[in-house]
């Protein structure tokens, strides 16, 4: 295979590059690069960051050389910041030395499924997501050896990556041999890291594994990329060779790897999404519409019919309100929970799986397949080296976007547990191994979940039809029943809606807004717009969270809503500011979150023995009337244990029970059943129970 050769440089690289730290100005007519050397003793830097779009213009043929040959041209760039540093400031250009410029916003990101035999070693910047980090380590880049015979110093460079020592010493006057020591203060130390670059969730083909590359990152590039990062990073791909597992015999099978030049990273998802002047041109003019809040919620999955409701949730959750760091170091986080419950065939995984595809950093799974590891982060030992690093889970990945969380109740009960920290406080905290450490995942939650009977029971409380704990539950800040019930107008316009999209195949027509522009509007949003809460939305806010409140202001009446729900609120307040570009949130923003919530709570926190709203129904998943009850139950178990002397007969408690607390035979065998179930009551003999 044959390449074009390299361009032709008139002027040797290292003068090209001495002439543009020197020469090039910005628009303001600052010289850039040469105020960047001026500023690196004050800094305590070894490198600047050099636009690539800055070099091409300054020298079409040296910045096409670079890409072409990376390490002459780097050296080149390396040499030259010396010599300029020589006549700035000559002490610290002696201390500091080596130099390195670092490349940035190459014309063209290679993707990691097109690596091929013609990118090695080439210059690439390469996207992906940090999944797995090593510790920070010192390679020996220079190694000082003193003979212990002749005290004679020797310098041996450290290139190949294995330790190079002289077996004899080099001074002739001795040249005996295992006579070299290493000398660990006079040698010279680089810091060096290895992380995995993975392919991002939402470019991986459908039935394919994500691919990976190995980055070497040395000197002040180290630990910029942790587990979860989102990273653009800049290298040149070299061949590492492979070994026969068996005999370590080298074979002819190389494998890419990136030898790090820059790595960018990218903190928001948002931020992946390109948006041109003519993109925001028709953003500013879709904001114009007073009804726009209205077209982005028509726009949410057209082709799903009804749920009006929810599609209004998802596009909040899309949005996000404002995250929050107080002074004493509390974050209150911005990110919308959503759960959806519901009867089987009602859309459920195809909206999710819609939202990850719309949202501008959106990752999907499964309920079925999913760990507590797979969803926070493991802990990996390397079986080369031994030593443990973390992998990122899919909510670190999912970090700056949305998690849809699918058949979130076919998860085991200790998996689901890891999710809690990360629903509130927005953080995986990991200590294994020894790594103690704390990851973002700063992500809302879209979850959906089948009752536990199959169809959602209305006549039951919402612990009784799904297998959800009361403090997962409690973090949601939406929670949805979607139920199938026969209405024959809804049904026909249903059908009539379903067959149109199996005539045409097209769903675009359905939405007012095109999907492409719709995920740019919500990235560009996210991006630009923090809406403020004003007086008026927060007079609003209070008034409601107070006046529902004081309904319930009796001995044992129950709470309608927390301080939990009011935080909500504001988040779906700044979420439908946002949607609309606004920087203040408006009382009709706060009428429309306190509506919202309002019909999500009349469907999960109504208590169905009294009629009444009860946030303990979510929070800890009894109404305060059943908690009344079994307190009532409890009471008259130890009464009766201690006429008795023993274990009490389950017939006449029962019959007790009916007497005295006036409750009916079902309702007495149904509060049992729980109470055995949770150790309250158990059975000594048969026929018998007995408080634990």
């Amino acid at each position: 295979m044959t390449t074009a050769p390299p361009p032709m440089l008139a002027i040797g690289p290292r003068d090209l590059f001495i002439d543009f730290y020197k020469s090039f100005k910005t628009e303001s007519n600052d010289l850039k690069y040469l105020l960047k050397i001026d500023e690196m003793p004050l800094l305590g830097t070894r490198s600047i960051v050099i636009d690539y779009d800055d070099l091409l213009s300054f020298n079409k043929e040296l910045a096409e050389r670079l890409i072409i040959k990376p390490n002459e041209i780097i050296k080149a760039g390396s040499d030259a910041i010396y010599e300029v540093m020589l006549t700035e400031n000559p002490e610290y250009a002696a201390k500091a030395q080596p130099f390195h410029p670092r490349f940035r916003r190459l014309p063209d990101s290679l993707k990691l499924r097109a690596i091929r035999t013609e990118n090695l070693g080439k210059l690439n910047v390469i996207d992906g997501i940090c999944t797995r980090a090593t510790a920070v380590k010192q390679r020996l880049d220079k190694a000082v050896f003193r003979c212990s015979a002749c005290t004679v110093y020797t310098t041996v460079p450290q290139t190949s990556g294995l330790f190079e020592k002289p077996q004899r010493c080099p001074n002739d006057a001795c040249r005996k041999a295992n006579t070299l020591e290493l000398e660990m203060d006079q040698s010279v130390f680089i810091d060096w890291q290895r992380f995995t670059l993975q392919e991002k969730p939402e470019e991986l083909p459908p039935g394919q594994l994500p691919r990976s590359v190995e980055v070497t990152v040395e000197g002040d590039v180290v630990d910029t990329a942790r587990p979860g990062d989102r990273v653009a990073v800049t290298g040149t791909l070299v061949g590492r060779q492979d070994f026969s597992p068996r005999s370590g015999a080298k074979l002819t099978l190389f494998t890419p790897q990136l030898e790090c030049n820059y790595s960018d990273i990218s903190e928001k998802g948002t931020a992946e999404v390109e948006i041109t002047p003519e993109d925001e041109r028709k953003i500013l003019e879709l904001a114009k519409d007073p009804e726009i809040y209205e077209l982005i919620v028509r726009s949410i999955a057209p082709s799903i019919y009804g749920h009006d409701n929810v599609k209004r949730a998802v596009a909040l959750l899309l949005f996000g309100g404002v995250p929050k760091s107080l002074p004493d170091g509390v974050r209150i986080r911005g990110d919308v929970n959503a759960l959806l419950v519901g009867d089987p065939g009602t859309a459920k995984s195809q909206l999710l799986q819609y939202v990850a595809r719309a949202a501008p950093r959106g990752l999907y799974t499964t309920g079925r397949g999913t760990t507590a590891a797979g969803l926070t982060s493991a802990v990996i030992r390397d079986r080369q080296t031994g030593e443990y690093y973390l992998e990122a889970g899919a909510l670190v990945l999912a970090d700056g976007g949305v998690a849809c969380v699918d058949e979130i109740d076919k998860m085991q009960d200790q998996d689901r547990v890891a999710m809690h920290e990360a629903m509130e406080q927005q953080t995986i905290s990991i200590a294994k191994a020894g790594i103690v450490t704390t990851l973002n995942a700063r992500t809302s939650v879209l979850a959906a979940c089948n009752p536990k009977l199959g169809r959602y029971v209305s006549q039951e409380e919402i612990s009784n039809n799904i297998d959800l704990s009361p403090t997962l539950l409690s973090r949601f800040d939406l929670i949805f029943i979607v139920q199938d019930v026969p209405d024959r107008a809804r049904d026909e316009a249903m059908a009539s809606h379903i067959l149109h999209l199996h005539e045409s195949s097209s769903n675009e027509e359905l939405a007012p807004i095109p999907s492409d522009l719709l995920k740019k509007y919500t990235a560009y949003s996210r991006r630009k717009v923090k809406p403020r809460v004003t007086p008026e939305v927060s007079e609003r806010l209070k008034q409601y969270f107070v006046e529902i409140r004081s309904k319930s202001e009796g001995p044992n009446s129950p709470i309608p809503i927390t301080a939990r729900q009011l935080e909500a609120l504001v988040r779906l307040s700044e979420a439908r500011a946002r949607a609309r570009l606004k920087e203040t949130v408006s009382v009709e923003d706060a009428e429309a979150a306190i509506k919202l919530m309002e019909s999500c709570l009349r469907e999960v926190s109504i208590d169905k023995a009294t009629g009444q709203m009860d946030i303990d129904t979510i929070m800890t998943g009894r109404p305060r009337s059943q908690q009344d009850r079994v307190l009532r139950m409890i009471k008259l178990m130890d009464a009766m244990f201690k006429e008795a002397g023993g274990p009490v007969k389950e017939e006449d408690y029962v019959n007790r029970a009916i007497e005295e607390l006036e409750l009916d035979a079902d309702t007495v065998i149904k509060s049992l059943s729980p109470l055995k179930r949770d150790g309250t009551f158990y059975t000594p003999k048969p026929g018998f129970i007995q408080k634990a």
